[in-house]
């Protein structure tokens, strides 16, 4: 593949136009090696740097959710590689954000098809529109869900509406009962709640509410990110904890708010009362919870 020694080389650009300069910064800190590791049969995960990239071996072609940035992509695509060169059948990607999708230009060529939710791609060509050559942006996209056979798996996908982004979707092997959130899951990790992008804290919590009333109690998810220590897999246990977080971001909130704090004084509040979790009281997630009880109590 004469690609991969040209991608390897074309640096982070792609992938971090849809960054903040705090997540760019936050991008180079993480640990580089790079790794995988099976979970269930022919599934697995791929971690560097970005959101988790999930990948099945089909006997047919490999599908790969979210693709990081450009220059750790072609570690993932190598890495497939050595375990079986076939071709690649799906690129599914959870949502538009530059560590979940910028990766996707090292797929061009090789990949048959990019899949998303018809929000992600929208978002996806808003946020790069100065460099659009430098993408791969989804050719099949969906609404509610989307379905696909391929192997011995059947492929589903949930949106159950706005969350991190309004075009996040939960992409379902049903046969292996693996489920990938994306980043509608941060696991001890304060979130980045993209208000931009249409994203919604009480929605949020709802969407997780109907993700553990969908799925049972054996079905194993992949998460997007999560805090040092703290694994990027789990069960409904790490969605339960997740929810109780947003749940406490916005009472919390919107009792500072009450007590006549301003964004400022409340952006510097370290901890949520009751969150055990490190910095559990991040700015950019007491900036947006502020933001949107604001808005809501203009209306």
């Amino acid at each position: 593949m004469q690609r991969r020694s040209f991608l390897r080389n074309a640096g982070l650009t792609g992938g971090l136009l849809a960054l903040s300069s705090k997540e760019i910064f936050a991008s180079f800190l993480q640990q580089s090696a790079f790794k995988i590791k099976m979970l269930r049969g022919d599934i697995g995960i791929f971690t560097e740097k970005g959101g988790t990239i999930g990948f099945y071996q089909s006997p047919d072609g490999w599908v790969v959710i979210d693709s990081q940035f450009a220059d750790s992509a072609p570690h993932a695509i190598d890495e497939l590689i050595k375990i079986k060169e076939q071709p690649f059948k799906f690129l599914i990607n959870t949502h538009h954000h530059g560590d979940h999708t910028g990766g996707n230009i090292a797929f061009k060529g090789i990949v048959e098809h990019v899949v998303g939710h018809e929000n992600c791609l929208a978002n996806y060509k808003r946020v790069t529109a100065a460099a659009p050559e430098k993408q791969l942006y989804q050719d099949m996209t969906f609404g509610d869900s989307w379905k696909q056979k391929i192997g011995k798996e059947n492929i589903r996908t949930y949106y159950f509406g706005a969350g991190h982004t309004n075009g996040d979707a939960i992409i379902h092997f049903e046969n292996a009962n693996i489920a990938h959130m994306g980043d509608l899951l941060f696991n001890q990790l304060p979130p980045y709640i993209d208000r931009t992008a249409g994203a919604n804290i009480k929605n949020w919590i709802q969407v997780l509410q109907k993700t553990q009333k969908t799925f049972d109690k054996d079905t194993l998810f992949i998460f997007g990110h999560s805090g040092n220590g703290a694994e990027v897999t789990g069960g409904k246990a790490e969605l339960a904890a997740f929810e109780d977080y947003l749940k406490k971001l916005f009472d919390f909130t919107a009792a500072q708010i009450d007590a006549g704090k301003t964004k400022e004084e409340i952006s510097k509040i370290k901890d949520i009362p009751g969150i055990n979790w490190p910095g559990s009281g991040a700015d950019r997630s007491f900036n947006a919870a502020y933001d949107e009880i604001m808005a809501a109590r203009k209306n």
